[in-house]
């Protein structure tokens, strides 16, 4: 009876990584439209839910790929994935809350591999299929999509440099929503896939399914389901960073960016890579910058977000063996239960630190501050020099500002005392 009470809450918080994973990436597909307007924000979520949601019905592969090819599937324990699952739910809120576009699948895969670490050691790890199917896809994908955006924007800027701007933005951003509905639809075919992995994992673990058992029903509409649920509340602050922070793209980089998108992770799909659609979406807007003569690309943010990706996998495996750890202390089934209790937890932190400064629809396309990370509109003072700009004291500034108007106040009064005639002057007494 413990054990399926278990059962349940490993596949609780397998939906529940899932719902964080909808509301991480729904940037990765509408960034680009939100910040040209295109889409208004919440029409876009909304449409990128519902595509997520059918995606994750056209292809199985990637679940494959996690449920088999990362660890040893005889080795896997429900704490194991309980506690990868925690890793992987915790590093995602985290780099949510600075909005930081981190890869969801590789948060997941690093607190699987860092559950199984502390589990079994060495040995629970399928090595070969973690750098063939994870690492290096993930050292590539970037890398394409910066060149496929960039060709592609070069080519439609230069086709188009004689049209008027106002027929270019008007025409290009109805391609931009065909664009970003098909990036909507090739992300449910990828990271949906993840959480059917996991949860095959844990129904394989109990021995509720053979270990060649293929996922069932209930597991591919469940999981699409809570993706599609939390694409729909939209990761503003994400959302903020992908479509101001990195480039100021007008419609032609954003039907570029997404298309390239699409391409790279419909065909990743078909190979079962389990790849990160945040690399792949990063690296396409990276690239409609790159194409676009005269654009301003944000080297500095993008170095900020590539110091995240090396360290998502790390991290995220920490937390997972962390967790491990903390079910070991504790001991028996008890122990997996403090664990999800402690996620419940820190999460709940989490999202109330959020609220200090929330970003959502009504602010997520207000004007970049090159301060920012994305994720907060907090403005630094006391004449804080950042690593962009400099920002000032908003006192300082009230201060100076009175001090223009005292200006230009004697200025006026002393151009009214000159057009007084003088009394004393020789030309008056006369």
């Amino acid at each position: 009876m413990t054990e399926t009470i278990l059962l349940v809450v490993v596949v609780m918080t397998a939906l529940a990584f899932d719902f964080t994973n909808g509301f991480h990436d729904t940037g990765n597909a509408m960034a680009t439209s939100i910040a040209t307007r295109a889409l208004k924000p919440k029409t876009a979520v909304l449409l990128s839910a519902s595509l997520n949601m059918v995606g994750a019905f056209l292809s199985l592969t990637v679940a494959a790929t996690i449920a088999t090819g990362i660890v040893d599937a005889g080795l896997v324990t429900l704490e194991v994935v309980l506690a990868g699952l925690v890793g992987g739910i915790l590093w995602n809120l985290i780099t949510w809350l600075f909005g930081i576009p981190s890869s969801s699948s590789h948060a997941l895969i690093g607190g699987i591999v860092g559950a199984m670490l502390a589990a079994a050691g060495t040995e629970g790890v399928l090595w070969g299929g973690l750098v063939a199917k994870v690492m290096l896809p993930a050292l590539l994908a970037p890398i394409v999509a910066i060149a496929v955006a960039s060709i592609g924007t070069a080519l439609v800027a230069r086709l188009t440099r004689d049209v008027p701007q106002d027929m270019n933005e008007k025409s290009f951003r109805w391609g931009q929503i065909g664009s970003a509905s098909l990036v909507s639809l090739a992300h449910g075919t990828n990271d949906a896939q993840k959480s059917m992995g996991i949860i095959l994992l844990a129904l394989i673990a109990a021995g509720a399914v053979p270990e060649d058992s293929g996922v069932p029903f209930w597991v591919i509409f469940s999981c699409a389901l809570a993706m599609a649920l939390g694409t729909y509340l939209g990761g503003w602050r994400v959302i903020r960073t992908l479509g101001k922070g990195l480039v100021e793209i007008d419609s032609r980089q954003g039907m570029a960016a997404e298309t390239s998108s699409a391409a790279v992770i419909l065909l990743s799909s078909h190979f079962g890579f389990s790849l990160s659609t945040t690399h792949v979406a990063t690296g396409s807007i990276l690239g409609s910058g790159v194409g676009m003569k005269g654009a301003d690309v944000r080297w500095g943010v993008a170095g900020r977000m590539g110091l995240a990706w090396l360290i998502t996998v790390p991290a995220a495996g920490i937390v997972g063996a962390l967790a491990y750890w903390i079910q070991g202390v504790v001991g028996g089934d008890a122990g997996a239960f403090v664990s999800f209790g402690l996620l419940i937890l820190i999460s709940a932190g989490i999202y109330l630190v959020s609220r200090r400064k929330p970003v959502n629809h009504t602010n997520v396309n207000d004007e970049w501050e090159p301060s920012r990370t994305g994720g907060s509109d907090e403005t630094a003072t006391d004449g804080e020099l950042t690593g962009d700009s400099y920002e000032y004291d908003p006192e300082a500034i009230d201060v100076l500002a009175d001090a223009v108007v005292m200006r230009d106040v004697y200025a006026l009064s002393s151009e009214s005392d000159t057009d007084e005639p003088d009394p004393t002057t020789s030309e008056n007494r006369a």
